[in-house]
């Protein structure tokens, strides 16, 4: 594996790199959903224009496609890599120098690699606190590491409590609050036992909790690809889950399920897998069904089931949409988006087609513009407000399935065979 040196910088429109003036923001991006854990980040003067080369500050060859997504903190990149099942079926962790783009350490993830469908099993994105990084395959394993690469803790999922059964392998990243590490295994295509969600001590990789979720999904619907989010509300915290045909809130300290609400499947269809993740925002869950339809609720604390705010008819697949609290900025697996009113649900403009591809990576939300990546490895930079415009659309070579990450002035794209580094770092290194 050939880590390539940093790439000389092509000036490819001044705006891409010019410094303004104002507040200016050096998040990490220390999860699949970023820092806000709903694919927003609040940097400015990001890179609007890029290349193969153009604009590219290194970029690291990579074995095989991924769609988990570089995870970064400080001078750290995380990244889950598989490889090529023909070859080896190896999984690891890769540390990646933030400024050179080369491997610092591998730790290994044991084996078991496969493709399923589109995706490898090392398809869940890991999760870091600066200090230890928490990685997950779809083989069920579950390791910390120390940020220096020593391995601290270990767990197989699969041996503990079951063999996963989902139609196309598991891909549900962990969710990082607190002292803790929630991962939900929701299933039912190939399997009879229940589907759950784990509540793990960071430190010590001991179960604090594991409650099952039951379900009246039938077929391949309670398979669910989602990943867990957080919800802060009256001074409790929830943890939130989408799948099996449900939306549930649960009880961040026990696991009990508080609320649950339905609608994800209104034909209940024996087909209907989810895949794109709930969404929180001021107060506010949005659900999403198989292209149709997207709910949002204004959830309590209580076992009273979520208001209804608003249906949409209009809706996602894959991607998981993002919002700034006021619009709702929706992709589809087809390419065509929508804006609508957070608040409301009616719509603001669309449908717009990016470009004639199919989309798997989720759009996320920074300096007022939202970036979309296709399969193919386009970026469609699109202005985040009331009227459609695009600002650019920007092409990297190779197959695309994992969500760009922000940090510190730069964008991070994975394709399958390189992670890219788009614009200069805006300070350290």
């Amino acid at each position: 594996m050939r880590t390539v040196p940093r790439a000389s910088t092509l000036p490819l429109l001044a705006l891409s790199l010019t410094l303004l003036a104002g507040p200016l923001f050096a998040d990490n991006w220390p999860q699949w959903r970023g820092p806000q854990l709903d694919g927003s980040s609040r940097e400015k003067n990001l890179p609007v224009a890029w290349g193969v080369e153009a604009n590219v500050a290194w970029k690291l060859a990579l074995p095989e496609r991924g769609a988990a997504t570089p995870i970064v903190w400080d001078e750290h990149i995380f990244l889950t890599v598989g490889e090529d099942p023909e070859e080896s079926d190896a999984l690891w962790l890769w540390s990646i120098d933030r400024s050179s783009g080369e491997v610092l350490w591998k730790g290994a993830l044991g084996g078991g690699n496969e493709r399923k469908h589109k995706q490898y099993l090392s398809s869940p994105s890991p999760v870091t606190d600066g200090q230890s990084v928490w990685a997950l395959t779809g083989t069920g394993v579950l390791k910390a590491f120390t940020v220096d690469g020593r391995e601290v803790w270990s767990r197989d999922l699969q041996q503990e409590y079951g063999a996963f059964g989902l139609q196309w392998g598991y891909a549900s990243s962990p969710l990082l609050h607190g002292d803790s590490l929630y991962v939900q295994v929701l299933h039912g295509m190939l399997t009879d036992a229940p589907s759950y969600l784990l509540r793990i001590d960071k430190q010590t990789g001991e179960t604090r909790w594991r409650v099952e979720r039951p379900t009246q999904a039938l077929h391949e619907s309670p398979d669910a690809y989602t990943t867990p989010q957080v919800l802060e509300i009256r001074g409790k915290t929830l943890i939130v889950i989408s799948g099996g045909d449900v939306l549930t809130g649960h009880d961040a300290g026990t696991g009990r399920e508080i609320w649950r609400a339905g609608g994800l499947n209104p034909e209940n269809s024996r087909a209907q897998r989810l895949v794109a993740s709930p969404l929180v925002s001021e107060g506010r869950v949005y659900a999403f069904g198989k292209r149709s339809p997207i709910l949002a609720f204004e959830p309590g604390t209580t076992g009273a089931t979520p208001r209804l705010l608003w249906q949409s008819d209009d809706g996602t697949d894959v991607p998981t949409p993002v919002t700034d609290g006021v619009l709702l900025f929706v992709v589809n697996d087809k390419g065509i988006m929508w804006c609508l009113n957070a608040r409301s649900g009616e719509p603001v403009w669309g449908p717009e087609r990016l470009t004639v591809e199919t989309y798997s990576s989720s759009p996320v939300l920074a300096d007022g513009k939202i970036y979309a990546t296709s399969e193919n490895g386009v970026t469609t930079v699109v202005r985040a407000g009331r009227e459609f415009e695009i600002l650019a659309r920007n092409e990297l070579s190779g197959f695309t399935l994992a969500s760009p990450a922000i940090s510190d002035g730069q964008i991070f794209l994975r394709t399958a065979e390189y992670l890219y580094a788009i614009g200069e770092r805006r300070s350290g290194g």
